[in-house]
């Protein structure tokens, strides 16, 4: 079953969705313009991916222990489908509606990152993975990536490959940048700060459009489901 593209695809793409954190990626580049970027980059981006690694592969062992029926078509893996595509499609239009509001500067978070940026690096490691855990959009597909992999009756080997997999596709927005820096930081310095332009100009359009076409696929695997019980 770990062969099963299906799988791959899905793991991938909720991971580009978690990994689609505008507040997470603005502060990543904050710490690779600043001071000692190599140390605090690395180690803000590997805190990142331990936390998703870990949070899915507890809800695995949670959903071991509830003896979660996540084939599809059950009541537990239609249910989810149809809450996290609900929330996620909400989201979308909230984040939408907010960049079109927010077309004359950047959004209010934005005041925030800074300050963010200049905590001692522990502090801010332990408050990027806390938010990561706690934000109810990357719940849910931590949520739906444990069920997904739940449904495929993997040995434990084969969750723990698969999480890892999960949380390096969560990460990969961030490694781009940090790899950039670690080969030849004085050459895409530029770049690193026109991103974060970008990204506090643009991040809630780009996250909204990503957000309403995954819950809009969550949505019809819940919808199918329900024609299958």
């Amino acid at each position: 079953r770990m062969t099963d593209p299906k799988l791959w695809t899905e793991l991938v793409s909720y991971g580009i969705g978690v990994a689609l954190s505008p507040i997470h990626l603005v502060l990543l580049l904050l710490l690779l313009l600043g001071e000692a970027p190599r140390r605090r980059g690395g180690l803000f981006v590997v805190g990142w991916w331990l936390t998703s690694a870990l949070v899915v592969l507890g809800l695995l062992t949670l959903g071991h222990g509830l003896l979660l029926d996540m084939s599809h078509g059950s009541k537990h893996r239609t249910g989810l489908d149809l809450i996290a595509g609900g929330a996620l499609v909400a989201l979308g239009g909230r984040e939408l509606i907010r960049s079109w509001l927010n077309q004359d500067g950047p959004p209010g978070w934005s005041r925030s990152v800074d300050r963010f940026a200049a905590l001692p690096l522990p502090l801010l490691l332990l408050i990027s993975s806390a938010t990561e855990i706690i934000s109810p959009d990357d719940l849910l597909l931590f949520a739906k990536t444990a069920g997904v992999i739940l449904a495929q009756g993997l040995s434990l080997q084969g969750e723990i490959a698969s999480s890892l997999m999960f949380s390096l596709s969560a990460s990969v927005l961030l490694l781009l940048p940090l790899v950039a820096v670690l080969l030849e930081r004085e050459r895409v310095l530029p770049m690193l700060q026109q991103g974060k332009t970008t990204l506090l100009n643009r991040g809630e359009l780009v996250v909204g459009s990503v957000s309403l076409g995954l819950g809009g696929y969550l949505s019809w695997q819940g919808i199918a489901g329900l024609a299958l019980r």
